[in-house]
Parts: C-alpha cells; structure tokens; sequence
C-alpha cells in the first residue's frame, strides 16, 4: 500500500514558517517523514495518513501561519493547479495597486510634514499609508496572538512599527512595512519564476493522441495509452508516449527533453522519447511504454522530486534560524533594559531594540539558499540534465576528479567500420564486399556493422558458411576458401598476421590460406568527448578513464582525449577500487557510465552520473542523469554545481554581515531603523535576486 500523500501548502508565505511547520508534522506519532517544498508550496509525507491525521497536520499548521491550509493532491489534478495559479495571478495585481497607492500615500505625508502643515495632516497620512501597506501583516499578527504564535516575522515587524509610531518617528514606521511590502513582492517574484523553471517539465504532458482503435485512429486521452498501441503523430503535435517508428519519416525537435536546440532528423525503426515535437511530416509510432510510464512523466517525476531534496547547507540553515530568532530578541530586551538603566534615555534604547525586531528574522536566509539549489534544479532540467536533489549539487560542486567508463559514455557503445588495410593484390573495396559476404548470415555485432557498412555495395552469396563462435566466419564464396575472423581463427590455421596496434576490434580477411587484408571495426569516440576532457582539465580537475574494455584499446582512446589516468580490462569492483584509490589522492570523485556493471561504481561514487540511453540499474543508482547522453553535460552539470553553491555561500556570508553590522551600530547606541529595514527586506530582495541568477543557462552551454 502507498504511504506516500502529498498536500498542496495554500497561503503560506513565509519560508521560515514553512520550516517550523515541516518540523512539526515530522514529529507527529505516525509520520515517518514530511517535506515541504516552499517554492512549489507542496508537502510530501509517508507514514499512515488518514483523516484525523490531515485535521491534526492542519491544525499544527495554523498554529504557525493561521491562514495555512493543508489541500490532500488528488491524481488528476490539473485543473485545480490552473485555477490556483490563475487566482495567485490576480491576487499579484491586487497586491501591486495597493503597493502603489500606498507609497502615494505616504509620499503625501512626507511633504505635508515638509511643508509643516497641521500635524494631524501627515500623522493621518502616515496612518492611512501604514493600514493600506501593512494591512495582511497587522492582520497576520492579531490572528498570531490568538494562535500564541509570537515569534512570526508578522508579530515582529506589527511590534517594531506601532513601537515606532509611539515614538513618534511615524516616517520609519510607515518605511519599514513599504520596504516589507515590497521585498515580499520580490519573494513572490522570483520563488514563481524558479518555480516555472521546474513546473515547465511538467507543462510538457500531452493530453490528447490519435490512437489506431478498430482500424481507425481516435482522438483519445494521452493518459489512456498503453504499451503496443499504434499512435499517429502530426505535423506541430507533441509525442505522447515513448516509442518506435511504425512508418515515415520526420524531423524533431527534442529540445525540451535534452536541451539539444538541433532537430534530428527520425526513420522507421528510430526510437522517441514522450515530450518531443514533430516539426515536418506525419508518421506512426508504437508506443513501448504507457504514458505515465514514459520518459517525460519520469523527468517531471524526477525534477520535482529533486526539489524537495535539502543539501546539507539548507539544512544547517534551518538549524541556525531556530537559535538566531531567540538570541537576536533577547539581545534587543538586553540592549533596551542595560542601554535604559545606564544613560537613562529610554527612548533612544527602546528605539534601538526596535531596530533588533525589524532585523530578527532569518526569511532571507531561510528562502535564498533553498531558492538558489531549486534554481540550479530548474536551469538544469532545461538543459536536460536531471539532479535527483540539492544534495546532488551541493557533492558535485565539491567534486576534483571526473572519472569516466569508455563505452556508451566517452564513446558511442556502436560498432562502425573505422579503417580498412589490403596486404596482397586485392583492393579495399574487393576486401570490404567479400568479408561483407560473408558475414551476412552473422547476428554477431562486429558482422553486423561489416555488413551495414556495405549497404552501397552489391553483396553475394556464398556457397557455404559456416559461423565458429570466438573465432569468426569460415566459407565458400567463388569457389574460394574464405576465413573472416580474430587473430586465433588466423593461427588455428597456419595463417601467419601481423599484431593489430589500432584501437578497435580486428577481422582479418583469408583467401585460400593466404591473408589478404584486414578491416578494424570500433566504437567511434563522441562528438563532445576530447572538448569535455580538454574543458575539465582548465577548470583544474583531474580526469580519468575506466573500462572494462581491453588495455590496448583503453589507451588508445585515452590518449586521443588527452585523459590524465587510464585503467582497462577492470571488472566493477576493480572499478570501485580504483575510484577509492583517486578519491585518496585526489578528492571527491564523479563517476559517469551507462551500463548494469557500472551500477555499483555509479552508487559508490561521491556523484554518479547516467546516460539516459543506459540501463535502468545504472539510472537508479546514479545522482544526475543526462538525457543528451553526451559527456559535455558533465561540464555544464559541474559548472552549475559551482555557481549554485557560490551563491549560497554569498548569500550566507552577505546576510550575516550586514545584520551583524546593523545589531552592532544598535549596541554602541547607533541605531537606525531604515538601515534596520535595508538589513532585513533590503536585503532580502538582493539575495533573492541573486539565488535566482542561477536560472541563466546561457552562461553553461
């Protein structure tokens, strides 16, 4: 039975609160896990829900933030999410004229106060500018008293401000809720940009699909098709499900799946992932998997998922706004009581702990460092590279040395002639179209490739053929004895060759017990390979290549890529132990691969990478999958790493700066509430601005 629900998270606003609320359902009896994703206001727990536990979580909620409401997500609900966002659009508008009749407001109030007109003109302006600016936070913090919430970043800022007003420094007040105002404004802003970036993918889903039913094809609903059916994709549509080409042949545009901006061009037996669009000609597919099941309801799945993953800086932060609240509200009682008994001058030391409120609470830390991981998530997705979490970033970011299978990852796992040598009086040609012959009967992928290569050249058949297995082919073409094999087929028949030094797979041809030639036959190095070694080593990092794959051949490759350590013919846990050797001498490790027998490097790994076209143990395992199944995603993941946890860091050491400058000023009897407010939502929107600088993907293509 399913023990996982998800809550959508209505009218939570403040990511401090959202943390307090995921601590306490987390400590409820029968909740093993809860995770609360402030940007995309979801709520995922585990653990035996039923209703009383719903009303339970809800009440815990409100006990936080009064207005929060705990919606259950019910399977299939799109409709509902339209319609929340449509209203969340509308309420935004709401929100910016108020914001503007405010500042009106109280612009009238500083040049009514300028100009010294009748006190009571300004002191109302500045009333009625504070009520329309600071009419939800009022609101929030009577409805928090009741709920004996008093620690909320409402409760603090309403304190501050009528503190202010009672002190008569009415301008301050009224600037202290414009500045909150507005860098709530700015919250807004870029937690729903980040938050497109990630719901994007999931936008991708196709609703309807012409289905083949009875001879005929039925505009149905996409999450109706199941594994087998036979689907007609036009002109503009969007691919429903994965699948084959049945029939025709098109170009498609695959960017929203791999990042890829070039349309490939697709044929009769060419695979397709769900979410691409055909741009030319209509064809059919069968589909291989259900659409729930298909490759983009797996990325949607995967990115949201990954959102909700805290790094270990997230968590730290919400560790140490647990303590930072208490500890700055004391300081600002000690400041006011000490400050008082000592000078007497209440009202300056009063103002001062005033000062202490604005700045005490820790939303801009709370949201920017969670907020710059989500928009590491997003800017990557568009890219397709899927993190499945913050966590995976944050590792990645720390990584020093890149280690790398051969086969399927540095190369492209599919065998093509690559050269082909004459030793007699024959000509390449005559070479090619006699082992071609031969081979033709051969599942063998090395004859596969040998006979593909031939499709130009009229092919014969030979009298006889026989396949001996390790060895190659023996036959009769012409009424000639004809050998097409490995060196040892060669030696069992007294047929002397030279060593072959090229990388590659050998197959020497033999004509009547004398060699006539040889045609090596490899996997071709990746487009993107030798710039993706070449770009990691000037970004400083160590480079390595480990493969299952022959010795000879492991060199060979490795030094056309230029790749600092080499290693062939290792079987998994030779693998692992090697990884473990480079981590010792070198640091964090990054292995990237794709197949079953990578899995346990892949999951031993300080971050494991997967090509999307690998095996499904191999995905499992691995912490970012690379749906282009290019290595030079490897560089672009590395790169937003390194950007994501530069600005987390910035984020930190900038926020703690200036509210230590500003609690200092307040302790030596300098206290400045504009500056308090700069030191709060000032700097709040520039962290939240800067989080979402990630989200640029210009800056790693």
């Amino acid at each position: 039975m399913d023990k996982t629900f998800e809550f959508t998270v209505n009218n939570l606003d403040c990511a401090h609160c959202g943390s307090k609320i995921e601590t306490l359902i987390a400590d409820m009896q029968t909740i093993e896990t809860a995770v609360l994703n402030f940007p995309l206001k979801k709520l995922t727990v585990t653990g035996d829900v039923d209703e009383d536990t719903i009303m339970l979580m809800n009440e815990l909620a409100k006990a936080i933030e009064p207005d929060v409401e705990l919606v259950q997500i019910e399977k299939k609900a799109e409709a509902h999410e339209h319609t929340h966002e449509h209203e969340h659009g509308e309420s935004l508008k709401t929100e910016l004229v108020l914001l503007v009749v405010g500042i009106f407001v109280f612009l009238a109030g500083i040049l009514t106060q300028k100009f010294n007109l009748p006190k009571i003109i300004p002191v109302a302006s500045y009333v009625m500018a504070y009520l329309i600016l600071g009419k939800e936070v009022l609101v929030s913090c009577f409805k928090n008293i009741k709920s004996k919430n008093f620690f909320d970043e409402n409760t603090l800022m309403t304190v501050a401000t009528l503190g202010a007003f009672a002190l008569g420094e009415f301008s301050e007040a009224v600037g202290v809720m414009l500045f909150f105002k507005i860098g709530e404004l700015f919250e807004d802003y870029a937690v729903a940009k980040s938050r497109k970036a990630i719901t994007d993918v999931s936008e991708l889903k196709v609703t309807e699909a012409d289905v083949l039913i009875n001879g005929e094809f039925k505009r149905v609903s996409a999450d109706t098709v199941k594994k087998g059916d036979i689907l007609r994709i036009k002109v503009g549509e969007r691919i429903a499900a994965d699948g084959i080409i049945e029939s025709g042949e098109s170009k498609i545009d695959t960017s929203a799946v791999n990042g890829e901006p070039v349309p490939v061009t697709v044929r009769k037996g060419d695979k397709l992932m769900s979410g691409c669009i055909n741009l030319s000609e209509t064809f059919t597919m069968k589909a291989t998997a259900a659409a729930d099941e298909s490759m983009l309801s797996k990325i949607a799945k995967a990115v949201e998922t990954a959102s909700a993953e805290k790094p270990q800086i997230d968590k730290f932060i919400t560790r140490f706004s647990k303590i930072y609240t208490p500890v700055v509200l004391l300081t600002a009682l000690l400041t006011a009581v000490v400050g008082t008994l000592v000078t007497h001058d209440f009202q300056k030391w009063i103002y001062s702990a005033l000062t202490f409120l604005v700045i005490s609470c820790p939303c801009a830390l709370v949201l920017s460092v969670p907020l710059a991981y989500f928009s590491g998530i997003g800017a990557a997705s568009k890219l397709g590279i899927l993190f499945k979490g913050g966590n995976a970033i944050e590792a990645l970011a720390k990584v020093k040395a890149f280690v790398f299978d051969k086969t399927g990852t540095l190369t492209n796992g599919t065998f093509s002639v690559t050269e082909i040598k004459s030793f007699g009086n024959m000509t390449e040609e005559q070479i090619l179209k006699i082992c071609g012959s031969c081979e033709q009967s051969s599942t063998h992928p090395v004859a596969e490739s040998i006979v593909s290569y031939c499709k130009d050249i009229k092919l014969n058949t030979p009298e006889k053929v026989r396949e001996i297995a390790g060895h190659g082919i023996s036959a009769v073409l012409g009424g000639k004895n004809i050998l097409c094999g490995n060196e040892r087929l060669m030696n069992e028949n007294n047929i002397s060759v030279e060593k072959c030094e090229t990388a590659g797979t050998p197959v020497y041809i033999a004509v009547d017990g004398k060699i006539q030639g040889l045609i090596i036959v490899s996997d071709t190095v990746k487009n993107s390979s030798e710039n993706t070694v070449k770009q990691l080593k000037n970004m400083g990092l160590y480079t390595s290549m480990l493969t299952g794959d022959k010795e000879s051949n492991a060199e060979i490759i490795g030094k056309q890529l230029d790749i600092d350590y080499v290693r062939g013919g290792l079987l998994p846990d030779e693998k692992l132990k090697e990884i473990n050797n480079i981590r010792k001498s070198k640091g964090a490790v990054m292995f990237t691969g794709d197949g079953i027998n990578d899995a346990p490097v892949l999951a031993g790994a300080d971050v494991g990478g997967a090509m999307h076209t690998g095996a499904d143990l191999a995905l499992d395992a691995a912490d970012a999958i690379f749906m282009n199944s290019e290595p030079e995603s490897v560089v672009k993941a590395k790169k937003i790493a390194d950007k994501t946890l530069r600005i987390s860091y910035e984020n930190i050491i900038f926020a703690l700066a200036v509210k230590a400058l500003v609690l200092i000023m307040g302790m030596i009897g300098h206290p400045n509430m504009w500056l308090a407010v700069f030191a709060d939502s000032g700097t709040a929107m520039l962290l939240i601005l800067n989080s979402i600088r990630v989200l640029d993907t210009r800056k790693y293509r």
